[in-house]
């Protein structure tokens, strides 16, 4: 699946996180997080930085999903926390 900025931020939302948290968690700069998510398009990254910031989200119980439309959600029984 490609990751656009949409989806990234859709993440952070599920998971009540805000960019620094992200940045932190994935251990990449803040910069770069807001430079992936304000992507319009396909997040225009570093491909390793891309596939550890996916990994970081999906360890928190995000899923990326591309069915008939590409789309993000938390997986059942879970809750975003700033932790």
């Amino acid at each position: 699946m490609i990751l656009r900025g949409v989806h990234l931020r859709a993440a952070r939302v599920f998971l009540d996180w805000n960019q620094k948290t992200l940045a932190r968690k994935a251990e990449v700069s803040l910069p770069t997080i807001q430079r992936m998510e304000a992507s319009d398009g396909a997040v225009r990254a570093n491909p390793e930085t891309v596939a550890k910031v996916q990994r970081t989200l999906e360890a928190a119980g995000i899923e990326f999903f591309n069915a008939d439309a590409p789309g993000v959600r938390l997986r059942a029984g879970l809750r975003g926390s700033e932790t």
